[in-house]
């Protein structure tokens, strides 16, 4: 009786450090998949805000997304699991008064065979979007080619704090930004 009395504790105890081992590795591997902070481009970064209606980098943007936001993507990557990279133009409310030919040069532009300054925006949606672009276009010059970047446009829809604005057509730098937000791997389900 107590040899079976000894080994049913043994293999308890088995158990038990098997189950602690399992759970380190859960806990790892969930870190590893949560997702990073975002990275925020905006007029706190620096004097790196775009012009009004324009999505030109200047060469201190293209400097600082050289030298501390490839390298801040680069770590990222390499301490989470990362499935792609969200980058988010946000745009002021002033109106742009032109025509767009988005509708007929977006993809040639998003494959990096034609600069962003090809394209020509019609609206904050427009804009936004090209910035997103821009900014992806010059993060790939960094050696970042092999990572999967998403473009989007937010326009004018947020404010800096997260909150939906309200509607304001007056020009503000402050509103002008670029987000970057880090997308870990879905989780699959079974159909």
């Amino acid at each position: 009786m107590s040899n079976a009395f000894m080994i049913l504790c043994l293999l308890l105890l088995l158990v038990l450090f098997q189950s602690q081992k399992l759970n380190q590795e859960l806990k790892e591997a969930n870190k590893r998949l949560q997702s990073a902070s975002p990275i925020v481009i905006d007029e706190s970064s620096g004097k790196f805000k775009f012009k009004s209606g324009s999505a030109e980098l200047n060469p201190q943007l293209k400097n600082y997304i050289s030298t501390n936001i490839s390298p801040a993507i680069k770590n990222n990557l390499k301490e989470r699991e990362i499935d792609f990279i969200q980058i988010i133009g946000h745009t002021d409310g002033e109106g742009i008064n032109q025509n767009s030919n988005l509708d007929r040069t977006l993809e040639i532009v998003a494959q990096g065979t034609q600069p962003v300054s090809k394209l020509s925006a019609g609206s904050n949606a427009d804009l936004g979007l090209m910035r997103a672009l821009a900014v992806v276009q010059e993060l790939q010059t960094t050696g970042l080619q092999n990572v999967e970047f998403r473009a989007y446009s937010a326009a004018q829809l947020y404010l800096p704090n997260g909150q939906l604005a309200r509607p304001d057509r007056q020009a503000d730098e402050t509103r002008r930004r670029i987000e970057i937000r880090f997308i870990p791997p879905g989780v699959e389900t079974e159909s």
